[in-house]
């Protein structure tokens, strides 16, 4: 890992830069963070949409993190950002916008070439990211992964010791492997939906709900499209990040 930026945001929380080979990644730390008082880490995932679009999202996420007293971390997808393209799986994209404009159904054989990829690559990059992080001396455990995409949340938390609880953003994109694989998890976790997003189909979504083997599952749905989630909901996942990380 090398930083190649520093800033402190104006509430104290430390903001850097970095690359890990040739991934980029930003770690937010809040300051009180040190040797002596290592900070819990939260993983922020977001969509494939490029760091710099959703920068202002993260940036939000993580400030609202160190207020609970974690540090907190993403790097960028692949295929998203500068990194290079994938060219099979932005034809999958394409054909999922096609699918869904002129109302026919999303095929298996479209969420698979769009989804899985994505998981198999971002899922152990995700996990070098943070055997790095996990060696600086101001970050300790435990971890949490909060936000989407969905599978990339469900294969880590199946897949990953390190993460002891996950805060997911609901999604009906699902691939079958996937929702076999969130039969399996066991940690416990947050499941935030926004009942009226158009884009995710409802009962796609509960159904995923349903089929976590989590003892320990909650899903808290809000009136409102994929843009409106009210602030409270944020803080009941904070509340639930600091019940199993601290």
């Amino acid at each position: 890992m090398q930083f190649t930026s520093e800033q402190r945001l104006d509430d104290g929380v430390l903001e850097r830069a970095f690359t890990l080979g040739e991934i980029p990644g930003i770690l937010w730390t809040p300051g009180f963070a040190s040797e002596t008082a290592p900070a819990p880490l939260i993983l922020l995932g977001h969509p494939p949409l490029g760091l710099g679009k959703m920068y202002p999202r993260l940036v939000a996420r993580a400030r609202h993190c160190a207020a609970q007293g974690f540090a907190a971390a993403t790097i960028e997808l692949p295929g998203s950002g500068d990194r290079p393209r994938w060219p099979a799986v932005e034809q999958a994209r394409a054909d999922l916008r096609r699918a869904v404009q002129v109302g026919e159904p999303v095929s298996d054989a479209i969420v698979d070439a769009l989804i899985l990829p994505l998981v198999d690559t971002a899922v152990p990059e995700w996990q070098a990211a943070l055997d790095t992080l996990l060696a600086l001396p101001w970050i300790g455990g435990p971890v949490g992964y909060s936000g989407g995409v969905i599978s990339i949340g469900i294969r880590l938390a199946l897949v990953e010791p390190r993460i002891t609880a996950a805060g997911l953003f609901a999604g009906s994109f699902v691939p079958r492997a996937i929702f076999e694989e969130a039969r399996q998890v066991t940690i416990p976790l947050h499941v935030l939906l926004q009942w009226d997003d158009a884009g995710n189909d409802r009962q796609a979504a509960l159904d995923l709900f349903d089929a976590f083997g989590s003892t320990e599952k909650t899903l808290e749905a809000n009136m409102g499209g994929h843009t409106g989630v009210p602030q409270f909901a944020g803080d009941a996942a904070a509340r639930f990040f600091t019940r199993h990380l601290k």
